[in-house]
């Protein structure tokens, strides 16, 4: 008996998992996706599960800011990390500059890939602004700058989350906008800064 308790307690650990500025501590199996962590074990559930495979992107989450896929994420894995799921994007009722965009320009369809697909986008910006290339980006070399955020660049950055309803157009457009939404945020912080200097 004293053997298959070890042995039990060898594959499970409590983590503590700091989910959208909230500390969570839950014990958990070593094998559990961070995806069933969130939805089974969180209850939340706007996190959701398509191929459980990596392959679509409806799991899709922010980890330290950058895009994971849950469902290929372990758990005990993303302890110490900032995890951030679609009911985290918002800012209390104000919703986040991508989530906006894509209410206001039809960015979904029956709405399952949203919260991925948002999720997704969130990084795209933040990617795309830090300057980081894509599969189809001209000229790479550092001193080229970040390329424009053509519709080119868009779809070959969000081409990991996919919608079955085809509500591609709209989600280019809605990323699109939300992209020059934080670049206009960020020149009038920039001025107010300047402003504050002088």
């Amino acid at each position: 008996m004293r053997k298959k308790q070890l042995m039990a307690s060898s594959t499970s650990s409590v983590i503590t998992l700091q989910i959208n500025g909230e500390k969570h501590t839950l014990p958990v199996d070593h094998r559990t996706t961070l995806l069933d962590a969130l939805r089974e074990r969180l209850d939340l559930t706007g996190t959701k599960k398509g191929c459980d495979q990596g392959q679509c992107g409806a799991c899709t989450v922010l980890l330290d800011g950058r895009r994971s896929v849950a469902c290929l994420q372990l758990a005990v894995a993303a302890e110490g990390r900032e995890i951030t799921t679609i009911e985290g994007v918002a800012d209390g009722e104000r919703l986040h500059p991508v989530q906006q965009a894509f209410l206001e320009l039809d960015g979904f369809q029956c709405g399952y890939c949203t919260p991925g697909q948002i999720c997704s986008a969130i990084g795209v910006i933040e990617e795309h602004a830090a300057g980081w290339p894509s599969a189809v980006t001209g000229d790479v070399r550092p001193e080229a700058g970040p390329p424009a955020l053509t519709a080119e660049e868009i779809r070959e950055r969000m081409s990991g989350n996919l919608c079955r309803c085809g509500a591609y157009v709209s989600i280019v457009e809605a990323v699109a906008r939300a992209a020059e939404a934080r670049r206009d945020t960020e020149h009038v912080d920039v001025a107010g800064a300047e402003e504050a200097v002088a």
